[in-house]
């Protein structure tokens, strides 16, 4: 059976929903032209300061392929908590620098306008594509590198759905870089149990799906991300919370966030087509219910002892606030719990969702 056609098959058994279709293959996470007016004519000091720290493509040496097929040691030395693995993060060492690279010169072109940086971002892409990376690997072998590669393609797709906008680019590479990330993007799911609801890896790949699905016009990918997205708002309890990322012990609060990542920018993807995610309601919750909890969690972490009897970890990174960049832009900052708002007044980035997320839709 094809990759293609067990997609299928999952996206069948998937929560059924009214088929959506990509009506824009150029409607990227941001409107690319209207972003480029407003960073280039901006005097504030937010965007000035995130354009001046911006990384480059042009200025790092090109990532090669990793080696295949893909196996990655476990995240934790023992179970889903603990210790974490440092043969994993040295491991993953290759994934972050690629990441690192494409979001850099998708950034630059859309601060600065740069054809240089996108095409950097572009040949980068394009040398995985050609190495046919993000493909060999067995979940059942190593899961580690099942969630690697869907973090990774959300990095690519998202970068990708910028990049078709560049008219200047080489559209051979383009369409080479297209069809490899499309490709991964139905093994990815592929390897997913149907009708299985499933935690904040299931949301990732969603994006990774919703991202590709639109530059590829995959149909079947896009409405696998909104399938998922409408999953994840059933599985909110009544304080907003998403219990399986509550279950993660000293890290409950912190998978709440995670989780939340994928969601945002899949409601942002889904806005750019035409459908309105963030207004999707299961018993009475949405996806605003889910980020308010994670804020007031972390002003008063004792929220988590019904689902953990764990201390909590609460220390968060600017990257683990980027995503509320595209939300708080979008609907204000009123009722916005105060360590998401506080984090804002800065520069945010997170590569996996875009890079600098004040680039891509701070005003």
């Amino acid at each position: 059976m094809s990759v293609r056609s067990t997609a299928l098959i999952i996206l069948l058994a998937a929560t059924a929903t009214q088929a959506q279709k990509v009506t824009d293959p150029h409607a990227s996470i941001v409107d690319v032209s209207a972003r480029q007016a407003t960073l280039q004519s901006t005097t504030d000091p937010l965007l000035r300061d995130a354009i001046k720290h911006l990384h480059s493509c042009v200025a790092t040496p090109l990532v090669p392929a990793p080696a295949s097929p893909i196996d990655i040691p476990h995240h934790y030395l023992n179970g889903s908590n603990g210790p974490t693995n440092p043969a994993e993060a040295a491991a993953t060492r290759i994934y972050g620098a690629f990441e690192n690279r494409i979001t850099a010169g998708m950034n630059q072109y859309v601060a600065t306008g740069s054809h240089a940086e996108s095409a950097c971002a572009l040949a980068q892409l394009d040398a995985w594509a050609h190495a046919k990376a993000l493909l060999n690997y067995d979940p059942k072998e190593s899961s580690q590198a099942w969630f690697q590669v869907e973090w990774t393609l959300s990095a690519a797709g998202t970068t990708d759905s910028v990049l078709v906008n560049d008219t200047t680019l080489d559209p051979a590479q383009q369409a080479r870089v297209t069809a490899w990330l499309d490709h991964a993007a139905n093994t990815l799911i592929s390897y997913e149990k149907p009708g299985q609801l499933g935690n904040n890896h299931h949301y990732w790949r969603a994006l990774a799906a919703t991202s590709i699905g639109v530059t590829a016009s995959d149909n079947a990918l896009f409405q696998f991300g909104i399938n998922t997205y409408q999953q994840a708002i059933s599985q909110l309890d009544d304080n907003g919370a998403f219990p399986l990322e509550m279950a993660r012990h000293e890290r409950a609060i912190h998978y709440q966030g995670f989780a939340l990542q994928p969601l945002i920018v899949i409601a942002e993807f889904a806005t750019r087509q035409g459908i309105d995610l963030y207004a999707y309601q299961s018993h009475k919750r949405t996806l605003r219910d889910a980020i308010l909890f994670f804020g007031h969690a972390i002003e008063n972490p004792g929220l988590a002892k019904p689902y953990s009897s764990e201390t909590q970890l609460t220390g968060f990174g600017s990257s683990d606030f980027a995503p509320f960049r595209f939300y708080t832009e979008r609907f204000g900052p009123e009722g916005i719990p105060s360590p998401i708002l506080n984090a804002l007044k800065h520069p945010n980035e997170a590569t996996r969702i875009g890079g600098n997320t004040t680039i891509l839709a701070g005003k």
